[in-house]
């Protein structure tokens, strides 16, 4: 098991897209990846799990991953959640 503090460093509140493509990139792993914010805790690979933390730009949260491709996971995330695109 891998947890990793990350500050968000996407230009725009996570809404329906950048969810959508998070949940894109946590689906490709076999590993579960989780989010925290705070008390929530949510599976990342779901869209209306991660929709009801109303992550914003500059927000630190607690990514976990817990698998046979947790390393990959955690490197994957953390490229999507912090490169500004």
């Amino acid at each position: 098991m891998i947890s990793k503090n990350i500050t968000i460093n996407i230009p725009t509140d996570m809404e329906a897209r950048p969810v959508a493509l998070l949940v894109q990139v946590a689906s490709q792993f076999e590993s579960n990846i989780y989010v925290e914010v705070e008390d929530k805790k949510v599976n990342a690979k779901s869209i209306m799990g991660m929709m009801t933390l109303s992550i914003v730009p500059g927000e630190e949260v607690t990514i976990i991953t817990k698998g046979v491709d947790e390393e990959e996971a955690m490197d994957k995330i953390e490229e999507y959640l912090t490169t500004s695109k």
